[in-house]
């Protein structure tokens, strides 16, 4: 099982510093993700700052940005960190892709689809100088001069991963992707039932298996020191749990552990804008279902056990940030934990 940590960086600068600290500590990779800032920009100043670490987007949205747009980035990545780059992508929700990117909405799950296939068809032009002829009912790609083509790398096989959460990307991150960002929001029986046999049946479909399909995820922890910061870092988790409930999105996660009544009040209480009040619908049993609890000494061992089997990749959700002192105990049982 790999460890990974995600960065938030609020200024580019830091990012060299944070990315050698990764690697110092011998951690397997680093995730960026798509909130205030790009997600691809901190990524080549890591890639020029190390030589062995994994590096990926959890997750880029993929619709706002032409397929084109997407692959030339990746291709770069991957060849300036040596191939070294993971294709991180999402779909969003309807309300962003309208409302925030200001990007014509369909039914993501096709258009995701096409949207990997596209990529792939740019990709294999990249390398083999093949005609592009992509044409599906979302995404037409035919045409690419040798002035727009950047020529083929030593590692053009960059993995895509995608995220989701319920059947249908699980079974399409099966069938099409090298890896498969499984949400915070989940449970141990949410995997076991839900996303692994899906997994597996799209992997089927292509002739392959589970085992060719990296599981990942920045799982909810809980920890402390003392009592007052076990119960603080506790209430925080029910607050980031109980947002995710009162959303359709993750209704089937609560549906099979016949939560739907804590969801009918956290959706209602979201629409009344009680956002300071939902982390106390959720129970502590809820909580640790959803989330390893364990003390810093004792956590990465608590994860990965919880894992075993499950994941191939684990993290943490909460930004990397050495410096603070109350996590540095947290990165450096990790680190040890996970080097065995």
């Amino acid at each position: 099982m790999k460890f990974d940590v995600t960065i938030f960086p609020d200024n580019l600068n830091t990012v060299m510093d944070l990315a050698r600290q990764v690697e110092d500590y011998g951690f397997d990779g680093l995730w960026t993700s798509e909130a205030a800032h790009n997600p691809f920009l901190p990524l080549t100043l890591a890639a020029a700052a190390t030589k062995r670490i994994e590096l990926g987007t959890a997750i880029a949205v993929a619709f706002p940005r032409s397929p084109m747009v997407t692959a030339q980035i990746a291709w770069d990545l991957a060849t300036q960190s040596g191939g070294r780059f993971i294709l991180g992508l999402g779909t969003q929700v309807k309300a962003h892709i309208t409302k925030r990117f200001a990007t014509d909405w369909t039914t993501p799950l096709p258009r995701l689809r096409e949207y990997i296939q596209a990529i792939h068809a740019i990709w294999n032009t990249f390398q083999t100088n093949a005609p592009l002829r992509y044409q599906g009912e979302h995404y037409r790609l035919i045409l690419m001069t040798p002035f727009f083509n950047p020529g083929p790398m030593a590692n053009p096989n960059i993995p895509i991963y995608i995220a989701g959460v319920n059947e249908g990307m699980c079974r399409l991150g099966g069938e099409l992707c090298q890896g498969f960002h499984v949400h915070p929001f989940h449970t141990v029986r949410y995997l076991k039932e839900v996303i692994i046999p899906n997994i597996e049946v799209g992997a089927q479909k292509m002739g392959r298996s589970r085992a060719d399909v990296a599981l990942t995820c920045a799982v909810f922890v809980v920890t402390g020191r003392n009592a007052e910061e076990t119960q603080a870092n506790a209430i925080a988790a029910k607050t980031q749990i109980a947002f995710y409930a009162s959303t359709p999105t993750y209704e089937a996660v609560l549906k099979l552990h016949g939560w739907d009544d804590v969801a009918e009040r956290l959706s209602k209480m979201a629409r009344e804008g009680r956002w300071l009040e939902m982390w106390q619908e959720i129970s502590d049993d809820m909580l640790h279902e959803v989330a390893v609890v364990a003390p810093p000494d004792e956590l990465a061992d608590a994860v990965k056990e919880r894992y075993a089997g499950l994941l191939d990749r684990v993290g943490y959700y909460f930004p990397f940030k050495p410096e603070e002192a109350d996590k540095k105990m947290i990165w450096d049982n990790a680190a040890k934990v996970f080097s065995r």
